[in-house]
């Protein structure tokens, strides 16, 4: 890390807010006027919408992250964690991946850490379930799904069969919606190329306490999404919630038990843990509390938006609040970054207001759903039509032209050739191959030596 004379602006978090908040302060900046520090676990952002896609092998993984030292190539990026804030000495602590964490002064700082998934303390669920927050688990899942056909195909066994043929979703929003939808147009292609195997030998579930799905496009379309899934035979429980999962055996509240290889997580998320270490003023959900400037409640020098951040939705009056989707995080980081440099240079800060414009779903090849908010009309579309919506806003909307040109090349060619349904589950355990192989080396090594010495003596 550099040290500079310059204000320093700390953006703590690289993902959808701080990626285009660091983008759009470099961009207003003057030559020398700032540096720009962003610090991440992580050296890219996660176009979180695609995750579904990824999982199912529409899209390739690479093409679903943007690396932040190409994107943000005038500003300082580390790797690490902010771990504690100190206000009074306007001093942040970075945990870097190795070695001993070390201090960064700021003089304007943006908190965009996001959110981690939802849990609650259900047994079996830590050492079980399948998140979908990160392109390592979209691939971890589809890996894990494809190894479950291997395992189906491999056995005689009907117990084992049925437990690895089996698919429990827990969640019924955006993300559990499409993921089912992708995950089930996947299960059906690689089937295909097992003999053995056949659709009907497998059993999806999709499980919400709400008493409908896709809550975001509205009761019309979340119906006839439920209705379309329910076609492609995916059993929808709602009103339901899971009590256990130890050992892959499912236990729902409506007293349904099930044996399955692939519970996968998507019941919502909340903000970001370490945001209480930080000591800024919280919501009672954990949210940083802030103004409709964005800036934290009771200070001038610090912004926070995004799934972090509780922001008062000005177009739908007191109380409300902004849903945590990527339409508001995307305009709000906008937002930010003009209100930082207000504020760099002197300047009265502006509100963040937004109406919003409506959602769209993918539910798998060429289904979907999308509400279109236009002149005060609620256009909705489903089917095809709504997963062109879907794919054409999402393809725009992903960072870099880089990006969106990847992203369109894959949907291009997946036009004339046909999905890829192998797994890599051994990129889990890269190593593990090697291992065994060098181990019994090193090991008749060890035991040569004292005969080796004893000869000597």
């Amino acid at each position: 890390m550099s040290t500079t004379e310059r204000p320093r602006i700390l953006v703590v978090g690289g993902g959808y807010v701080g990626l285009y908040a660091a983008r759009r302060i470099l961009k207003k900046l003057r030559y020398g006027e700032a540096t720009v520090t962003v610090v991440d676990p992580r050296s890219y952002m996660t176009y979180q919408p695609f995750l579904p896609e990824a999982a199912a092998g529409s899209i390739s993984p690479r093409h679903v992250v943007v690396p932040l030292r190409r994107v943000l190539p005038k500003a300082e990026v580390l790797t690490g964690r902010v771990t504690t804030i100190d206000q009074d000495r306007r001093v942040a602590t970075v945990a870097p991946l190795v070695g001993p964490a070390y201090e960064v002064p700021f003089d304007y700082l943006v908190v965009a850490l996001g959110a981690v998934s939802r849990t609650f303390p259900i047994p079996g669920l830590a050492e079980n379930g399948i998140g979908m927050k990160g392109i390592e688990e979209a691939i971890g899942l589809r890996n894990h799904v494809l190894e479950q056909f291997d395992k189906a195909d491999s056995t005689t066994d009907p117990e084992i069969r049925r437990k690895a043929l089996t698919f429990v979703f827990v969640g019924g929003g955006f993300a559990g919606a499409e993921t089912v939808g992708e995950i089930e147009d996947l299960a059906r292609d690689a089937a295909k190329y097992y003999p053995s195997i056949r659709r009907e030998d497998m059993r999806f579930l999709l499980v919400d306490v709400a008493d409908r799905i896709l809550p975001e496009v509205g009761p019309k379309l979340g119906e006839w999404g439920r209705e379309h899934l329910k076609q492609r035979g995916v059993e929808i429980l709602l009103g339901t919630s899971m009590k256990s999962c130890v050992d892959g055996h499912v236990v729902l509240s409506d007293g349904t038990e099930a044996d399955s290889g692939t519970i996968v997580w998507t019941a919502g998320v909340k903000p970001h843990p370490t945001l209480a270490e930080y000591g800024l003023p919280l919501g009672p959900r954990g949210h940083v509390d802030v103004e409709p400037t964005l800036q934290v409640k009771g200070t001038d020098y610090i912004w926070a938006a995004g799934d972090n951040a509780q922001v008062p939705n000005l177009v739908a009056g007191e109380g409300d609040w902004c849903p945590p989707n990527a339409q508001h995080a995307l305009r709000q980081a906008r937002r930010l970054g003009d209100n930082v440099i207000a504020a760099l240079r002197g300047f009265p800060q502006a509100d963040y207001k937004h109406a919003n414009k409506g959602a769209v779903a993918g539910l798998g090849l060429r289904k979907g759903v999308a509400m279109i908010k236009f002149g005060g009309m609620n256009i909705r579309l489903r089917g095809r039509l709504a997963w062109y919506m879907h794919r054409t806003y999402h393809g725009l909307a992903v960072p870099t032209w880089n990006r969106k040109i990847r992203v369109f090349a894959d949907w291009t060619l997946a036009l004339f050739l046909k999905r890829e349904v192998v797994s890599l589950g051994a990129m889990e355990n890269p190593r593990e191959e090697f291992y065994e192989a060098a181990r019994p080396v090193a090991a008749a090594a060890a035991a040569a030596e004292p005969r080796k010495d004893k000869t000597a003596v």
